[in-house]
């Protein structure tokens, strides 16, 4: 037992530990993001990391971003801010709307954003059922935006077996916040249903920082809402339908800007996400097609008349629609060979709507209702053999866009099992981002713009033993002709390129059964070339803002025999830059440490208490400059699960 012990000290002060695995099998569970069908993750050379119901459900009190904050690979500016502020999304190191968010396999986003990004706010974790993160260029099989990596957030409840099931939670915390959740849901004989809401509110801190202390900044609430159900029939042994809704709202106070309070600047974001799907099943032949619409409304409302200043009012709206189609097919044809074949259409439309009043008069701007589409075939060949140790993926996508016209993504990952102990993989892949609505007709628009293109490289080795288990992978990716905006002339263009080396450990320790430390490292070293900006000229850099070169992620569970779990977990973010100003060199901001607790206790078998803690040493620290990050944040509540 010592000698286990001093191994189990080793780990944690040479790495740092991620609260997602709960042993070793973790890394071997079957997975859907990394084919579009169901396979192991040892049967993928992908790097994919699994976070389960059960990890999910000892995370009660965080968000969406919060949760993914802690992963190998990804940093979400925002997630550790006011609720409500705006999610950004870096996975290793690569810009905000280059990593793909699905919504059980399907791709959402918001085209009146610049860079076409997915809002999480409009997400509650307790909806969350699984998320299956895949790092890397992942554009054959998912299309544009998937640059980084796509992140699978899947609501969709697996084995249900009883005819009425109910899930609520009730909990509430610092600084008047409140979460609530209601779930419903059961089969009758082939009928499955879900239904389900959740709230979030909170009475808020400051979303500015006030660099004095002496300017009495106000606190900035939040209100948020989602409801959404699900409905399956399963017409034949083969052949299942199915529907789902998801409808998403929030409104939030936010401030002036950094270091600027405004007692009265407030967003209201709804969303609408609807479709319907068939999958067929039989004889070697998967077919899988789906359908969904999504419909998007974000007002931004200043009511400044209690200010003096050049504008009194203002109301900014924004108006997105998009519309996506796929069909895809897996056929197994003999001798370890099968194939993925498929097709999706996508197509954006959005608007927008300007009106300010200052002393001078009103004042008004439109953004007329533009569109653009995008129609992809794609496919990829599948080969497994030497008793399954030998696992080999080589596919392509032709995307056909109506604005900028055609290219090609590909995608070539072998992995190859050593023995049951030890296996290697890698890939090289191409990716692609498509210029948004925004970047192609605004006022600031650029219609000549070209894709931004990358290429990715990794390399990997995966350990797995009984007690530990390890995952290392280098990466190397490069972007060609980046999208970026011109601050001289006042319009996107393509001049950015970007290259960022990195390298990422995960692992887990499993002592005792009781006993499990899960860890996650990450480091990168990035050069970007764009333009700069104190002079406007093109320049080198070897940082990129708000992205650390290194971070790493601790988290140590303890499941004691009376029903008590006990999870302390802890996160280190290096210094990082971010922008200074106007023409002023970018600004350095602190490494910072924080610690965090979530326990437990099952007084039934279905009743929970549980409580969580974040920051539990109140440090101040900045993931924006100008912006507060959470000081202690406490929650508590209870879980009735029948």
């Amino acid at each position: 037992m010592k000698k286990k012990i001093l191994v189990v000290a080793a780990v944690i002060i040479s790495s740092q530990l991620q609260a997602q695995k709960d042993s070793s099998k973790i890394m071997d569970e079957v997975v859907l993001t990394a084919t579009k069908t169901l396979q192991k993750q040892s049967a993928t050379g992908k790097v994919i990391t699994v976070i389960n119901k059960e990890q999910i459900e000892k995370s009660t009190g965080k968000t969406v971003s919060q949760l993914l904050n802690e992963q190998a690979g990804i940093t979400i500016n925002g997630a550790f801010n006011n609720a409500g502020s705006n999610q950004s999304v870096y996975m290793r190191g690569a810009s905000g709307g280059r990593t793909l968010i699905l919504l059980d396999g399907i791709p959402v986003n918001d085209p009146s954003l610049i860079n076409n990004e997915f809002d999480l706010n409009l997400l509650s974790l307790n909806d969350v059922e699984r998320i299956e993160i895949c790092r890397g260029a992942q554009s054959t099989l998912y299309g544009s935006d998937a640059v980084a990596g796509v992140v699978n957030i899947i609501t969709v409840k697996q084995d249900i077996s009883r005819r009425f099931n109910v899930k609520a939670m009730l909990s509430g915390g610092s600084y008047g916040t409140f979460r609530g959740n209601l779930q419903l849901y059961g089969k009758v004989n082939r009928f499955v249903y879900t239904l389900r809401y959740a709230k979030l509110s909170s009475k808020g801190f400051s979303t500015a920082y006030d660099s004095t202390g002496t300017k009495d900044f106000d606190k900035d609430k939040y209100n948020g809402d989602v409801m959404n159900a699900m409905v399956k029939y399963q017409l034949t042994t083969a052949f299942t339908v199915k529907a789902f809704v998801q409808n998403s709202r929030y409104k939030t106070d936010v401030d002036a800007g950094i270091f600027a309070d405004e007692k009265d600047y407030t967003i209201k974001n709804k969303n609408l996400i609807t479709g319907a799907g068939i999958i067929f099943n039989k004889n070697g032949l998967s077919l899988t097609a789906n359908y969904q619409y999504s419909d998007i409304s974000r007002n931004y409302l200043n009511d400044s008349i209690d200010k003096p200043g050049f504008t009194k009012y203002s109301t900014d709206d924004y108006f997105g629609k998009n519309q996506f189609v796929e069909a895809y097919a897996n056929i197994q044809l003999g001798k370890g060979f099968s194939i993925l074949q498929g097709a999706d259409y996508r197509h954006s439309n959005m608007n927008n709507e300007y009106l300010s009043i200052s002393a001078f008069g009103p004042y008004t701007n439109q953004f007329k209702d533009t569109v653009q589409s995008q129609a992809s075939l794609y496919g990829s060949l599948f080969y497994s053999g030497f008793s399954q140790k030998l696992n080999i993926e080589l596919g392509g996508r032709l995307n056909v866009h109506s604005r900028y016209g055609s290219n090609t993504t590909f995608t070539f990952n072998p992995s190859y099992a050593i023995d049951k102990h030890f296996r290697v993989f890698g890939s090289i892949a191409s990716a692609f981002k498509a210029p948004s609505l925004y970047q192609l007709y605004s006022a600031y628009g650029n219609g000549m713009l070209t894709p931004e293109t990358g290429t990715t490289y990794e390399l990997g080795l995966q350990q797995q033993h009984a007690i530990f288990s390890n995952r290392f992978v280098y990466f190397n990716r490069i972007i060609s002709n980046g999208i970026d905006f011109d601050n001289n002339n006042y319009q996107y263009l393509n001049i950015n390129k970007q290259t960022v080396k990195g390298f990422e450990w995960e692992g887990t320790v499993k002592p005792v059964e009781a006993l499990t430390v899960s860890f996650n490292f990450t480091y990168f070293k990035p050069e970007e070339r764009s333009q700069s900006r104190v002079t406007f000229k093109d320049t080198t850099y070897d940082h990129l803002l708000r992205r650390p070169k290194s971070n790493f992620n601790i988290n140590v569970g303890y499941r004691f025999k009376n029903g008590l779990f006990v999870n302390l977990a802890g996160k280190y973010v290096s210094e990082r830059f971010d922008v200074g100003g106007y023409q002023k060199n970018d600004i350095r901001l602190d490494s910072y440490f924080l610690l965090g607790a979530h326990a437990e206790y099952k007084i039934k078998s279905y009743l929970k208490l549980f409580a969580d803690a974040q920051n539990i040493t109140n440090k101040k620290f900045f993931d924006i400059r100008g912006y507060n990050s959470i000081p202690l944040l406490v929650n508590g509540g209870i879980v009735f699960n029948w």
